[in-house]
């Protein structure tokens, strides 16, 4: 009877352990998948800012990029003013004389 009532004991003892471990390796796993799922959330949040960030350089250089194109822009339509103001100047005057005589 003693023998049988420590079969019976040990099964119980093996029973909890066996549950036991099966919580443990539950608990695991679920504090595994929230790990992961903060790495990824983290890793997102990385990625929106280095977005951010690029998003910012470039609009900084697409400016930067505008005012020195408006700037080439501006000395050139002076240039070509300064080219064709003397043959304008010339023109007007021969109408002008044209025009009085």
């Amino acid at each position: 009877m003693e023998l049988i009532k420590k079969i019976k004991e040990t099964e119980a003892q093996a029973q909890k352990i066996k549950e036991d471990a099966k919580a443990d390796a539950a608990q695991q796993a679920e504090k595994a998948h929230q790990k992961k799922q903060q790495l990824l959330e983290d890793a997102e949040q990385q990625r929106k800012e280095v977005i951010e960030v690029a998003v910012a350089e470039a609009k900084k250089q697409g400016f930067e990029e505008a005012e020195k194109l408006k700037a080439q822009a501006e000395k050139d339509r002076q240039q070509l003013r300064d080219k064709t103001k003397s043959r304008f100047d010339a023109g007007v005057a021969k109408v002008m004389d044209y025009l009085k005589g």
